[in-house]
């Protein structure tokens, strides 16, 4: 997969994280596919030469993009179902949900610029692999969580673990980080509603 921008020597006044996140909002914007570097230079107010002192392509900064959208939630996930990882299953896995919450508001644009992608380049399809390998997982703890006896057992595993990754996934259509929900909020009100319903507890 093609690396993150190597390290340059930035000019006054942009470097590659604000390259980034322009190349990002406009990805989103317009497509990444009809996007060109020309369309970032003017964006910026710079010459193509001068986006091409800190980034190699427009697919580096696409790879650069996609894998802030992972890494974090990557984390989260390897780390809840390690062997040796503390705690049952389903607190777990009610972790997992909470945390991408708060790891997809994080990196908003990012992750909006990964649920788009179709798999159009070797970059593209590295993270739809990743994403697959993410879904297994999750798939894994649901699972151990039905195994335990913490979760009802009449549903597919990879169903519910696909579900619940589609509840978070749904914050990009709307969550705005200026409106009257703060993430934390949000991850809490998403997880309960997930894991124990709308009905009032009896």
């Amino acid at each position: 997969m093609t690396s993150s921008p190597p390290r340059r020597r930035g000019r006054p006044g942009y470097d590659q994280a604000a390259i980034l996140r322009t190349a990002v909002e406009l990805f989103n914007r317009r497509g990444y596919d009809a996007t060109s570097m020309g369309d970032l230079a003017k964006e910026l107010g710079l010459s193509k030469a001068a986006i091409y002192h800190h980034v190699e392509s427009k697919e580096q900064l696409l790879a650069a993009a996609l894998n802030d959208a992972l890494d974090e939630l990557t984390a989260v996930v390897t780390e809840a179902v390690r062997p040796e990882a503390e705690g049952s299953a389903h607190e777990r896995l009610r972790a997992v949900v909470r945390r991408s919450v708060e790891v997809l508001i994080a990196h908003q644009p990012s992750v909006t610029l990964l649920l788009r992608v179709r798999g159009n380049s070797e970059v593209e399809l590295d993270a739809l692999q990743r994403r697959r390998r993410l879904d297994e997982q999750l798939a894994e703890l649901v699972s151990a969580a039905v195994q335990e006896g913490s979760l009802r057992a009449d549903l597919p595993p990879a169903l519910v673990g696909r579900l619940l990754f589609g509840l978070v996934n749904s914050l990009v259509e709307w969550y705005q980080p200026s409106g009257s929900d703060d993430p934390a909020t949000v991850a809490d009100a998403l997880t309960t509603m997930a894991f124990d319903g709308l009905t009032t507890p009896r």
